[in-house]
């Protein structure tokens, strides 16, 4: 288990805010199964993981990654910075709302292990689509994200994409982006319910940051975070 200062990190990169308040953490009521306690600074790290299984991503947020960090769920393998951030962004963009139901952290060790109810709708047919998953979140010696399994009904898929496939799917996703960009959406909120094609939208998810765009900047975090809010409102005022 990691014990950092509740203030501030050191990295690499220099220290980042690293409080509830300083990061905009939504998700600052952490509840933890009897018998669990984590640290202050870990329980910031699982309001800001809650945060983004909610569809509220922000480059605030991923400074609590190691840049080399992975992120896997049955749908993707996502290693490194421009692809975990770009699945977080996408979330929020592609299945919305996402609303959290329930968590308990049942774990304080190292992986921090959290039982997350989370419900995800598909806008175009108002579909909720409710997933019960174990997610376990690795810290490393420098007190930052590691990586972070979802695991849905407490399992994981067999077997990965390799690196050659990823590639490929790339190549050919990049030469389409300008004929793809509203396609892609579509198609990601449709394959959401569809399975049998779980190889296929993991080549897609691979591809996601070819397609999804990722703010480099405050300024640019800022106007994404209108734009995602606006887009959330939207689809909820939908709904209703």
């Amino acid at each position: 288990m990691v014990d950092k200062p509740a203030s501030t990190v050191r990295n690499e990169i220099g220290a980042v805010p690293t409080s509830m308040q300083q990061l905009a953490v939504s998700n600052t009521l952490i509840l933890e199964a009897p018998g669990v306690d984590l640290t202050p600074y870990n329980k910031i790290l699982v309001g800001a993981v809650l945060d983004l299984f909610e569809g509220k991503p922000t480059l605030k947020h991923l400074s609590l990654w190691n840049p080399d960090a992975t992120f896997v769920d049955p749908i993707t393998t996502a290693q490194g910075y421009n692809r975990y951030a770009a699945q977080w962004y996408a979330l929020a963009q592609v299945l919305g709302p996402v609303k959290i139901q329930s968590h308990e952290v049942v774990s304080s060790g190292n992986p921090i292990e959290v039982k997350l109810h989370n419900r995800y709708t598909l806008p175009p047919i108002n579909k909720t689509q409710d997933i019960h998953s174990l997610v376990k979140i690795w810290v490393d010696g420098n007190g930052k994200i590691a990586r972070v399994e979802d695991r849905w009904d407490g399992e994981l898929p067999d077997g990965a994409l390799n690196e050659t496939v990823f590639w490929f799917a790339e190549a050919v996703m990049r030469k389409m982006r300008s004929l793809l960009d509203a396609a892609f959406r579509v198609y990601c909120s449709a394959a959401w319910w569809l399975l049998p094609i779980m190889a296929f939208r993991k080549a897609f998810a691979m591809t996601i940051p070819v397609i999804v765009k990722v703010p480099r900047t405050e300024e640019e975090d800022i106007q994404m975070r209108a734009i995602l809010e606006g887009f959330q409102n939207k689809k909820e005022i939908t709904i209703l």
